[in-house]
């Protein structure tokens, strides 16, 4: 096996991953060279997204792979062709009679205005061979067309791009497909976005199953895609979507991913099918039905999986760090990342996506929308950015009906009921009290323990000793691809509020248990982390468990670690699977800041911290203890002071001078590190720095303009 990959990060170009390993840009000159060297018989381009069909493709006037003899194994290069190329796509779906939107192939932008002005606007542009619908856009009038069309044609590699009748607003669904080269195909797993067409999929909620489709609906989207599949003659996975018109049966065929995708990863979580093991095996010559289910070993691949819970997909944007972006969302993607949230109803899965998205959200009550007007509120629930969902919520709770919500939002009365009911219980804890039924009832619908708390004006450690003492606790569900119908051999979990547990604890030698983050954050240097972690543990004959929610990550696989906890990396959450395995020790070193940040939490509970010591952590994260550290050590330092409040940072920033550097103590990735020039900027960063860390104070240095060197050691406490 021979990978080739630029990325130095992720764990796919680990020394123990492939047998040769090439550290390349992924371009068709390489990859030719290295087949030329290694006589092998073909590349897999399954797997690298756009990228990899891109170069796979061989792409460009010479059509370089073509000129070395090699092979595409799995999908072929027609079919990779007749899925990205526009016109090619266009052509096939009016050949086996699927409907597309009304469309025009451009390749310049005054062909794009006039095929645009004969049919009317809006239109949306889908530039050729991109991802994440890069250089793509809906179009109003001619002027956003032109600007629109000429950013798409400059990202596709062939100067192509699809000019269409807006549908935006209809249902947008998609299919996760399979198929193996005798024509066998499976429906892996459909999802269902949130938000309408018009909003990228990678920017939109997302929910597993399809939660709104009728018994017709779903049957001739299935119909449609197995034909799709098969006049596209795909060998592997692949990803379908669909408009649907809410006013009536009608749909159209949006697009077609003869690849993995954003939303492969997502299926493969969701439903515990391993599409990219699979669509392996089927590249080199298996068939569905002689690959064994490695979850049930009773069961093959060419079973449809079945999922008796429901998985929601909330995405991760950074408008965190850059506040001045354009928060509207589109036809292209502005998402970073991801979490994934699995519980037997919408409302469960839902809140838990909310808490693991680490804004510091525990409900969906967002603070900064309760000043606005209702004439301000509903200009935003139309406008669709990202904190529309809880603009819903906002005017859910001012009154505002139901029907005039899904005029402006295109949402499915469906989703927005499910909001409602959390919205009421909400009232009516706040109205009557928390009695020993409604707090039941909120744990059953999903409210943290945190955001119970916030509503009946407690503290959340008196709602977690109370629900202690009512022995209200969760109980874990195995995800296994057969809805319990099978003996399942894989511990994959996730919480619920039910009567039925399927935790299995093991009498071993020793538990070790460890954790990491969603990795919604930009770097997958955590995923590399984890999964070393595990094998390392392993190794020494430990068995290690992960808690995650990010399901575009190597340690969220089902067969990395021992068990894998899919759940919210909240205190509450992490401490009630603690509960449960009683590990002889936590290691939070490789779980970046998140891990950090829960350190305190979990050694006041009782649990050892293994590794560095509680005390170590804190010195080193607490800006204020690590400035006395490097004075007490006599090492140079930018000259600084540790600030609480406005005035102090004011007082420090007169006696310092500008320009400074400001930073809050654990952070990640440098969150809200800034160098503020004026008065103006330093008030304005405090005002946003206490949202983000409330609980730490924040260091403001002298700003030093110089080279950056890092260092990284290792030490066993005695020797480094």
């Amino acid at each position: 096996m021979i990978l080739v990959n630029s990325n130095p990060a992720t764990i796919m170009t680990d020394v123990h991953i492939a047998d040769h390993i090439y550290l390349e840009p992924i371009t068709p000159e390489f990859l030719g060279a290295d087949h030329r060297q290694r006589a092998a018989p073909g590349p897999v381009a399954h797997f690298g997204r756009a990228g990899g069909a891109e170069h796979g493709d061989g792409i460009g006037p010479k059509r370089r792979l073509a000129r070395y003899n090699v092979e595409l194994l799995g999908t072929p290069l027609a079919t990779i062709r007749k899925a990205e190329d526009r016109e090619e796509f266009k052509a096939m779906m009016e050949r086996i009679q699927e409907p597309v939107p009304e469309s025009a192939i451009v390749s310049s932008v005054e062909a794009a205005i006039e095929f645009a002005d004969r049919l009317g606007y809006p239109v949306i542009v889908r530039p050729a061979y991109t991802l994440g619908g890069t250089g793509g856009g809906c179009a109003k009038n001619r002027e956003e067309l032109a600007q629109i069309a000429n950013n798409g044609l400059s990202h596709s590699i062939i100067h192509q791009a699809l000019v269409e009748k807006s549908v935006a607003g209809w249902k947008e669904i998609e299919f996760e497909m399979m198929r193996d080269g005798s024509g066998n195909v499976i429906l892996v797993c459909s999802m269902e976005n949130v938000d309408p067409v018009g909003i990228h999929t990678g920017d939109s909620i997302v929910v597993a199953p399809a939660q709104t489709l009728t018994k017709r609906e779903m049957d001739r989207l299935s119909a449609s895609a197995r034909r799709i599949m098969d006049a596209l003659g795909i060998e592997g996975g692949c990803n379908i979507q669909y408009a649907v018109d809410t006013a009536s049966y009608d749909y159209h065929v949006i697009e077609v991913n003869p690849r993995v995708s954003r939303s492969s990863a997502l299926a493969s979580k969701a439903t515990g099918y391993p599409i990219a093991r699979i669509s392996t095996k089927i590249a080199v010559g298996y068939r569905l039905d002689e690959i064994e289910n490695a979850l049930t070993r009773a069961t093959y691949a060419c079973s449809d999986p079945v999922i008796d819970y429901v998985v929601v997909k909330f995405p991760r944007w950074p408008f965190d760090k850059f506040a001045a972006a354009d928060r509207k969302l589109g036809t292209q993607m502005k998402a970073t990342g991801e979490v994934m949230a699995i519980d037997t109803t919408f409302e469960a899965a839902f809140l838990k996506a909310v808490r693991s998205l680490e804004f510091g959200l525990i409900g969906i009550d967002l603070p900064s929308l309760r000043f606005l007007s209702e004439e301000e509120l509903l200009q935003k629930v139309a406008a669709g950015d990202d904190e529309r969902i809880f603009a819903v919520a906002e005017a859910l709770r001012r009154g505002v009906s139901m029907e005039e919500l899904s005029d402006l939002t295109m949402m499915d009365p469906f989703f927005l009921a499910k909001l409602l009911h959390i919205v009421a219980l909400e009232k009516e804890i706040t109205t009557e009290g928390l009695s020993d039924i409604l707090l039941e009832k909120a744990k059953k619908m999903g409210f943290g323990d945190g955001y119970i708390a916030k509503i009946s004006d407690g503290s959340e450690m008196e709602i977690r000793q109370r629900r202690l003492a009512l022995r209200l606790l969760p109980t874990y569900r195995k995800v296994d691809t057969c809805a319990g119908e099978f003996c399942s051999h894989a511990n994959y979990l996730y919480s619920t509020y039910g009567n039925e547990d399927e935790v299995e604890i093991r009498d071993q030698k020793s538990r070790g248990h460890r954790f990491r983050p969603g990795s919604h954050r930009p770097g997958v240097e955590f995923d590399y982390c984890s999964v070393h972690a595990v094998w390392a543990l392993k190794e020494a004959g430990y068995e290690a468990i992960i808690i995650n929610n990010n399901p575009e990550t190597v340690s969220t696989d089902y067969d990395t670690a021992d068990k894998l906890y899919f759940e919210p990396l909240l205190l509450e959450d992490v401490l009630n699977i603690l509960d449960r395995e009683q590990p002889d020790g936590v290691i939070v070193q490789f779980g970046g800041q998140t891990a950090i940040n829960l350190a305190q939490g979990i050694a006041a509970a009782g649990y050892t911290i293994l590794g560095s010591s509680l005390d170590a952590i804190d010195r080193a994260e607490d800006r204020n203890r690590f400035d006395s550290l490097v004075e007490e050590l006599g090492i140079p330092r930018p000259k600084g002071y540790t600030v609480a409040t406005l005035e102090e940072a004011l007082r420090v920033a007169a006696s310092l001078g500008f320009p400074l550097l400001v930073r809050p103590s654990y952070v990640l990735g440098g969150r809200a590190m800034e160098i503020v020039y004026t008065e103006k900027e330093l008030i304005q960063y405090m005002k946003t720095s206490v949202f983000i860390s409330q609980r730490h104070p924040v260091l403001i240095d002298t700003y030093l303009l110089g080279q950056e060197v890092d260092v990284d050691a290792i030490s066993d406490g005695r020797r480094y």
